[in-house]
């Protein structure tokens, strides 16, 4: 942002229509500049040689190089914060618009279109995220393939586990950076995975179902979208319906809040989720809270910890932003702060211990 405190946005659009409807939106915001337009990506990479602007806003469908390509490229040369403008919420254009997030974008949108309440709500959400995502200092993400260092080996197996049998669920709440270390976290779990696990994951209207189908695609287990009253099973990735809070009963059933207005911005909210978990379920809930911005869940975090449950907060180095998992351990919520690659290393000894556990029981009826 530059000493006019605006934010200097590059519009990266192919179509003309397409980006005279974003040049309208951004110009009715005083906080917003645009500075450049590209009408392919080719002519984007061509721009960011001169000019430096504090977010990109980025097409998926292009001819020649494609909103994939060009984030690739960028995030390799010179990364800046990219916000996704899709036009439409078919399941497969939102499915590539996650894999675009996995090569470095920050955040997903839809591009506003028709008239009246519906278009304004739309332009003021992605008026929203854009100067919240410019804000964003881009780091490199920790490698995949880097070994946890033997300091490091040996504080994770120092971690007291409760046994899959004391546990009953694994809720994680994430926000901005989260599809990303959700699938590092989890992509290593095998569809054996013994308890269910649940994810409030922040992300714009109508995103929902491509981001089920990208995660059913990219990880080894179940991915699902429960109904009101089910109860949940073991291997299954649980996300919320869209536009509703969930909560769980003490028996794992699902319980959503239709007509419970957004919490902190945010509905489905991490929050309602570990307040049921807090109360209902207590040493028997594990609750994991990853990168994003605010403070979602982090309050009932530190709920669930005193309630008995283990709690984990993303650490600082791994966090595309460190607002939630910051807060929940300035709160003394967590009673452990790792990466996503540690997490899913917590969560295979989970799994460990419950496959050595049958074995023993199977040698014990034996014997």
């Amino acid at each position: 942002m530059k000493n006019d405190g605006k934010t200097k946005v590059l519009v990266v659009e192919d179509s003309i229509t397409a980006q005279k409807l974003l040049l309208s939106i951004f110009n009715q915001d005083p906080a917003l500049e645009v500075i450049a337009v590209a009408g392919s990506g080719e002519e984007a990479l061509k721009i960011l040689e001169t000019v430096a602007p504090d977010v990109v806003t980025m097409d998926i469908h292009m001819p020649g190089m494609n909103g994939l390509d060009v984030t690739r490229k960028i995030m390799e040369s010179k990364p800046l914060p990219i916000v996704l403008v899709s036009e439409s919420c078919l399941v497969q254009d939102v499915e590539r618009a996650f894999q675009i997030i996995e090569a470095g974008a920050l955040s997903a949108v839809a591009k506003p279109i028709g008239t009246g309440a519906g278009f304004q709500s739309a332009a003021n959400r992605l008026k929203q995220t854009v100067k919240d995502m410019s804000q964003v200092k881009v780091v490199r993400r920790w490698p995949k393939t880097q070994a946890i260092d033997s300091n490091r080996s040996s504080d994770l197996k120092s971690i007291s586990l409760p046994s899959t049998d004391d546990l009953s669920v694994v809720a994680i709440g994430a926000s901005t950076g989260g599809p990303n270390a959700v699938v590092e976290i989890l992509s290593n779990l095998n569809k054996d995975f013994p308890l269910p696990l649940v994810l409030i994951q922040h992300i714009a209207p109508g995103f929902l179902g491509g981001m089920v189908e990208w995660l059913s695609q990219t990880l080894p287990l179940k991915v699902a979208i429960p109904e009101e009253g089910e109860q949940l099973l073991p291997g299954t990735l649980y996300l919320s319906k869209e536009g509703k809070h969930l909560a769980l009963t003490e028996k794992l059933k699902v319980k959503y809040s239709g007509s419970l207005g957004p919490i902190a911005g945010h509905r489905p909210a991490v929050s309602y989720l570990f307040e049921s978990l807090s109360v209902n379920l207590g040493a028997r809930a594990l609750g994991i809270l990853l990168t994003g911005m605010g403070k979602d869940g982090a309050k009932e975090l530190l709920a669930m910890r005193r309630a008995g449950a283990l709690t984990i907060a993303q650490d600082q180095a791994s966090s595309v932003v460190h607002g939630m998992p910051g807060e929940a351990i300035n709160l003394g919520a967590a009673s452990h702060v790792l990466n996503p690659q540690e997490i899913g290393e917590l969560l295979k000894r989970l799994a460990g211990k419950k496959v050595l556990k049958k074995t023993k029981t199977a040698e014990e009826k034996r014997g």
